[in-house]
């Protein structure tokens, strides 16, 4: 026999008594069936409540598919028969009812207006809600437009009621998805039934009043399976992160001695600013690796390779080194090598016209020596060593070109 729902007539019920008519199992676990509860089991997008049930922590609430509410607790099940008390969490409730309205309430909104999408499934989750809409793309106006339109509505206060209507009376409701099930239908309506906001068929659980939620914020957009994925928070958890970023931005301004309308200006500022400087840095490396380069080439004599150190050097300094070198020098071939505070560093092994040595097989077996990762081909190759030491280094490439 199925379980009887006392969430159904009063979302709001968080301590109630029930009679334990059986024990059962739920994947392996012990449950204890009752002939009415307050839990909420997990069931359409929505995680099942937690709290106490005659004593005992309630770590898991399913419901299988003869209706049957199996409560998961940890440690041994009361005896059939017995009057046990169940508490709910009311901080995971409400945050549960806040979200699943604010997820009715979202999908209607973006279906409306410029958006036009239609929700295909929802995910009410530990950290984040989810809904997945049959478009590929969302504008930014389209979401703006949506949340704005969200929350004024929840400002207006709005009853929020749930029933079971005959067929009927179901055929004739503006429900804006199809029914899941066949029948014991309940619908949610979100404000007046004669001009309402949203109608869906759902057993979850609901604020009563729109204004319960308190905030909704659209958090984050991204394609997912042809479609797009919208994440968004409500209730509490909205207005944790709204103020934690609000901080954020605080701390950010103090950092850039602006106020936190001015961060905005001051980072393009900044970014511009880098823009200058990575042109700067980029001519600088290549002034600088000309001169080095020049004078590697000038000692190194009648070697046909040679290596060459420059601690601290990027990637950038360490290629116009070796472009330069090679220029002058056409039978060399170069590995030049930077080193950082922790050791290890970038590496170039690059080779002029009259050279024949292999630098991507000559990196790849410096690596295996000395570590890091790289490679390339045959006329030139870059990577990075996880040890850097000129000594070494050269025995290193002077045994492996030996060997060839």
């Amino acid at each position: 026999m199925a379980t009887t729902l006392l969430y159904h007539r009063d979302p709001h019920l968080l301590h109630f008594a029930a009679v334990v008519v059986g024990h059962g199992a739920w994947q392996g676990r012990p449950s204890l069936l009752l002939d009415e509860t307050a839990f909420y089991p997990e069931a359409g997008g929505q995680m099942a409540d937690r709290g106490l049930l005659a004593g005992l922590p309630l770590v898991d609430a399913q419901v299988d598919d003869v209706g049957v509410v199996h409560h998961v607790v940890d440690g041994l099940l009361p005896a059939v028969g017995a009057r046990v008390e169940g508490t709910v969490d009311g901080a995971r409730r409400r945050q549960h009812m806040a979200q699943h309205t604010a997820q009715h309430m979202l999908s209607s909104a973006l279906l409306a207006g410029h958006a036009h999408a239609e929700t295909v499934s929802s995910r009410l989750g530990e950290n984040v809600c989810t809904i997945d809409v049959d478009v590929s793309a969302l504008s930014e106006r389209s979401l703006r437009e949506a949340e704005d339109l969200l929350n004024a509505t929840i400002e207006q206060d709005l009853s929020v009621t749930a029933f079971f209507p005959d067929e009927a009376t179901l055929a004739t409701l503006p429900l804006r998805r199809r029914p899941k099930v066949t029948d014991n239908i309940r619908v949610v309506v979100v404000g007046d039934l004669a001009a309402p906001f949203d109608v869906s068929p759902c057993g979850g659980t609901h604020v009563t009043r729109t204004s319960q939620i308190g905030l909704v914020r659209i958090t984050g957009v991204e394609k997912y399976k042809g479609m797009t994925r919208v994440s968004f928070q409500a209730g509490s958890r909205a207005r944790r992160e709204a103020f934690a970023r609000a901080g954020l931005l605080e701390e950010l301004g103090r950092g850039l001695s602006a106020t936190p309308e001015e961060v905005p200006a001051q980072l393009e500022k900044l970014r511009a600013t880098i823009k200058v400087l990575q042109i700067d840095k980029a001519a600088l490396a290549t002034r600088v690796g000309a001169l080095l380069g020049e004078a590697l080439a000038a000692r190194s004599g009648d070697a046909h390779v040679v290596v060459e150190l420059v601690d601290g050097a990027d990637m950038d300094l360490l290629r116009a080194v070796a472009v330069r070198a090679i220029s002058l020098a056409p039978g060399l071939a170069v590995v030049v090598a930077g080193r950082d505070a922790d050791g290890g560093g970038n590496v170039v092994v690059s080779r002029g016209t009259g050279s024949v040595l292999d630098c991507g097989a000559l990196l790849k077996r410096l690596v295996t020596t000395h570590g890091g990762k790289g490679g390339g081909k045959a006329e030139t190759a870059q990577g990075r060593l996880g040890d850097v030491d000129a000594t070494a280094l050269t025995a290193t490439t002077m045994a492996l070109v030996g060997s060839t």
